[in-house]
């Protein structure tokens, strides 16, 4: 067996990549928590599809549907109702170019700008919380895996999103 298919086993018998995706998992299932709180205290009902929509379009610009689609990791059409739902929202603007008419792209509104600062804002206030019960060397060692964990999985920091928020 080479060394790079050999894993390094812990006492318990569980490979360190084994731990490393219960850990993962353990701590997403925290996450999705905070989130599906923070968006459940919303006027407007808001789903996780149309908040990560939302999370999309402000972290990477405006994009035209079938990107939105590609970026999201769903079909087209889907995509395209997912537009119709938050644009009735107002949390979405539709553009049409004035070069190709079939060119339309979706951007965050105004609402939807502020949508997500609530949101953000109310996720923060509860990560904070938890934040508490750790002590500063646990808080900087989960800040190194959450950033290398973030830069693996190719996701911007939500201030890099926010800049654009008027």
């Amino acid at each position: 067996m080479t060394e790079a298919k050999h894993k390094q086993m812990s006492a318990s018998g569980a490979t360190d990549e084994g731990r490393a995706v219960a850990a993962v998992l353990t701590a997403s299932r925290v996450l999705v928590g905070v989130s599906a709180r923070s968006l459940g205290s919303l006027d407007d009902e808001v789903t996780v599809a149309q908040y990560r929509a939302l999370v999309v379009l402000a972290a990477r610009g405006a994009h035209g549907v079938g990107a939105l689609a590609d970026a999201l990791s769903i079909h087209p059409s889907t995509a395209t109702r997912l537009c119709d739902r938050l644009e009735r929202k107002k949390l979405i603007d539709r553009h049409v170019s004035s070069e190709s008419r079939r060119e339309v792209t979706v951007g965050v509104s105004a609402a939807g700008s502020k949508l997500l600062a609530a949101v953000t804002e109310r996720r923060r206030s509860e990560i904070q919380s938890i934040m508490h019960a750790m002590d500063a060397g646990q808080r900087e060692r989960l800040i190194e895996a959450f950033e290398t964990f973030a830069t693996a999985a190719g996701e911007r920091p939500d201030d890099a999103w926010k800049l654009g928020w008027s």
